[in-house]
């Protein structure tokens, strides 16, 4: 009967096989974790050891304090000077020196930085002449240190361009074979440009050594992160580039210097480019011609401070016997000197020469400016004979 074969059929179903599993998706390995990476608590007290992000070695982690303390102590001192009037402007990043500090800790001397407008901290860091890190804020010269020489690239203030100059510079040394490593400051808000955009899809098509550390300081000047995105966190953007992320807590120092050396080494090794997000907080204004309290209230400020960088580490270091009174009080003196041979040196009015704005707009001046910078040399002659 030409029914019973299916009459059989569904008599004696055919027995499915176990379902494999499904592989992990590609971009699993590129997420971040769901939480940042925290080695400490507020209190400086330490979490459980993590073989992901194993601890810096104890003297870098001292290292790291001094720094720290003679950074903030720089940053106090270059907010008054703005109020004196010898700084046109200033963005402070206090609150930000673990951020500030672990960047440059977690390079080699002979790789790059840049920079934005608030990474005065990190460039004196990086043992940057105080006064030339002020220079460009001062007005005197757009950059008062030789980039090549520092292996530091100007301070940018527009956002996110300097995310395209490090793709480029990176892909360059190691298109030479060489091993350098670049690490580009950004804020949030500089996450919002095309700049940003461009510079990690070129980096992870190329491959190029370059870590983005993100600064997660919750503002854009004053529009806050929820109107910038709507991400889990913006460590995620890296997935959709191919390019691997973490998020760290940004006032825990030894989470950060653990994280960015994990990613510094990943570029080095040849992977390409890494995404870090530090969630952190600005503590002062924008610069010192913003209003913070038109944006944020004093509440939400106050909770920060309670997490303040330099504290929990002085916490724990004193546990691990790497700080006592002395140690920090000797510290304490040093950035005090510091902060005085700056303004000492900042109250001296700067020699500027008004034929140097022509310098470096060219490699070959053209027709056009050689004339115009004639025109200001005879216009400054003739004041000096009338004077005379």
């Amino acid at each position: 009967m030409t029914s019973t074969p299916q009459a059989v059929r569904r008599a004696s179903p055919r027995k499915r096989r176990p379902a494999t599993p499904a592989a992990p998706h590609p971009s699993a390995a590129l997420l971040p974790q769901a939480e940042p990476v925290r080695l400490l608590n507020p209190d400086g007290s330490p979490l459980p050891a993590r073989a992901d992000y194993p601890e810096p070695p104890l003297a870098a982690l001292r290292e790291m304090y001094r720094r720290m303390v003679v950074g903030r102590r720089f940053d106090a001192q270059a907010t008054a000077l703005t109020k004196q009037g010898r700084l046109a402007v200033y963005p402070s990043s206090r609150g930000q020196e673990a951020c500030q500090v672990g960047g440059v800790l977690a390079l080699h001397d002979d790789d790059w930085v840049f920079p934005t407008y608030r990474e005065s901290v990190a460039l004196t860091a990086r043992g940057i002449d105080p006064v030339e890190v002020l220079t460009l804020l001062r007005g005197d010269w757009h950059c008062g240190y030789d980039p090549a020489a520092r292996y530091t690239a100007p301070q940018c203030t527009p956002l996110a361009t300097q995310c395209v100059h490090a793709a480029g510079l990176a892909y360059g040394e190691s298109y030479q074979g060489r091993d350098t490593v670049a690490l580009v400051y950004i804020g949030d808000g500089a996450t919002s440009e095309g700049d940003f955009h461009e510079g990690v899809n070129f980096a992870a098509v190329f491959k190029a050594p370059v870590v983005y550390f993100v600064q997660n300081n919750r503002y854009a000047i004053s529009v806050p992160l929820s109107r910038q995105t709507a991400a889990p966190s913006l460590a995620y953007k890296g997935v959709g580039y191919g390019v691997p992320s973490e998020q760290v807590d940004g006032n825990d120092p030894v989470a950060v210097l653990a994280v960015l050396s994990r990613a510094v080494a990943h570029a080095r090794a040849g992977k390409g480019p890494f995404l870090v997000e530090a969630h952190t907080y600005r503590m002062e204004p924008h610069t010192n011609a913003d209003d913070a309290t038109r944006y944020r209230d004093a509440d939400e400020v106050e909770a920060w401070r309670d997490r303040d960088p330099i504290t929990r580490l002085e916490s724990y270091l004193r546990t691990r016997d790497m700080l006592d009174d002395a140690a920090v009080a000797e510290i304490a003196e040093e950035a005090e000197a510091y902060a005085a041979r700056l303004r000492d040196r900042m109250n001296a009015q700067p020699t500027v020469d008004p034929l140097s704005l022509f310098e470096h707009v060219y490699a070959q001046p053209t027709p056009q400016l050689a004339e115009q910078r004639e025109l200001l040399r005879a216009e400054l002659a003739a004041a000096q004979e009338g004077d005379a």
